[in-house]
């Protein structure tokens, strides 16, 4: 019997979908060192953590998201995607995470939650990427919400196998 597919990878910015930048953020709380990780609704690891994929940081945290973010929010150490070593410059208006997203993640369908996505980089994963992307772009000032989870998960169900009854 073949082995199932991989699962979608779900790549996660941190600054604007996890932690908004709006007045309807929640309070930062100003003991803990970055007033803004009061913004974090711990509400949202779980979220993520249900989704049926496989969880990546891309954000300019690195590593530390999984030092800082994730137990804030409940979730295990996560991969992260590291910027380029070469550093190439990208094409005028292509976000630097697109190619190496699209790298990571090979012949992998993928989301991309993020409040910098722009259309070069959905005409870029379109037209180079050799399975299904969902770049969903991110209100920075509301952080992630619930039309943005129905929009992933509606994706990602209808990407993954279906489990025998």
């Amino acid at each position: 019997m073949p082995l199932p597919p991989p699962r979608p990878l779900l790549f996660l910015d941190v600054d604007g979908p996890l932690i908004p930048f709006g007045e309807a953020a929640r309070e930062p709380l100003t003991h803990e060192g970055n007033p803004l990780l009061g913004r974090l609704d711990p509400a949202v690891g779980p979220r993520l953590l249900a989704l049926p994929c496989d969880l990546v940081w891309a954000t300019t945290w690195w590593h530390g998201a999984n030092d800082t973010i994730a137990p804030r929010l409940g979730l295990p150490r996560l991969p992260v995607v590291s910027r380029p070593e070469d550093d190439a410059p990208a094409p005028r208006g292509l976000h630097w995470k697109t190619r190496p997203l699209s790298e990571w993640a090979g012949h992998r369908p993928f989301v991309w939650l993020d409040d910098e996505i722009g259309p070069v980089d959905r005409l870029w994963i379109e037209a180079a990427h050799p399975a299904p992307a969902l770049l969903l772009r991110v209100d920075p000032a509301r952080g992630l919400t619930e039309e943005d989870f129905t929009a992933t998960e509606e994706w990602l169900r209808a990407r993954s196998p279906r489990s025998p009854r």
